[in-house]
């Protein structure tokens, strides 16, 4: 997605969406230390996989199930070399959380900003949801984020996500700093994404 600083302005104060283009606000989040809390426990009933450039397919698949329903492209566009540089760089985590041999979930920590540590992706798809695997995986990444050595951390979430995607990190404790508004392509009219993708998003 792009930045953009005016969108055209309707008489009712509303705003127009150019045809073909999605829009969203983002919400850029910080959190200067780990919250003091005990560390994330351990379950037996999930496993953290590394994915690395080798299985780059597996995880496209992954962050399509994952981020489709909330219009995710990002990691869909990237060229193979580039996407495969990034999961093959000791500074990303990329993981995939797997439930009963079925990757469900995806997290990923990119350190390479020394500045920062961005929580770049984190999601489960639908049918995990409500086992407690989200703020399970949100506060492992944190831990690993700090002790690795993080000075601090960033995420960012926007008005396309899942509802709950803000406070849960916020609960966490992040706290917002920036918001923006973006346009972008709908990927669902250029292939990247099915058509019945987020239905609740309705194409224009």
């Amino acid at each position: 997605m792009t930045e953009v600083e005016t969108l055209s302005a309707l008489q009712d104060g509303t705003f127009a969406v150019p045809p073909g283009k999605i829009v969203a606000v983002v919400t850029y989040l910080g959190l200067g230390g780990r919250p003091a809390r005990p560390p994330a426990p351990a379950r037996s009933d999930v496993t953290l996989q590394r994915l690395r450039a080798a299985e780059i397919d597996r995880y496209r698949d992954l962050f399509r199930s994952v981020g489709g329903p909330w219009l995710w492209t990002s990691r869909l566009m990237m060229a193979d070399a580039a996407l495969a540089a990034i999961l093959d760089d000791p500074k990303v985590e990329a993981c995939a959380l797997v439930l009963d041999g079925r990757d469900v979930g995806i997290v990923e920590l990119d350190a390479r900003d020394p500045a920062a540590t961005d929580l770049s992706f984190l999601g489960l798809v639908r049918e995990a949801t409500g086992r407690g695997l989200g703020p399970w995986l949100l506060d492992g990444a944190i831990d690993r984020a700090f002790a690795a050595g993080a000075a601090q951390m960033t995420v960012n979430t926007c008005t396309l996500d899942h509802p709950a995607a803000l406070r849960t990190y916020m609960a966490a404790g992040f706290t917002p700093y920036r918001r923006a508004v973006v346009v972008a392509d709908d990927p669902r009219l250029n292939g990247r994404l099915s058509p019945d993708a987020a239905p609740g998003v309705p194409v224009i």
